[in-house]
């Protein structure tokens, strides 16, 4: 996995971790909701490039 996505993913990860604590501050469903979103397009991400890097190896 190029050293970017792994990067790329992990943002995503994190900026869903913050949205959602921000919406569970603000008592915003909605934002919960979608920082909960960002954070599992984060990890599927990653989850396919590990998929990736095992049929390289």
């Amino acid at each position: 996995m190029a050293t970017g996505d792994k990067i790329d993913n992990k943002a995503d990860e994190l900026k869903g971790k913050a949205k959602e604590t921000a919406g569970k501050l603000q008592d915003d469903e909605e934002l919960q909701a979608e920082g909960k979103g960002d954070q599992v397009k984060g990890n599927v991400k990653q989850a396919g490039e590990k998929i990736k890097d095992a049929f390289k190896g």
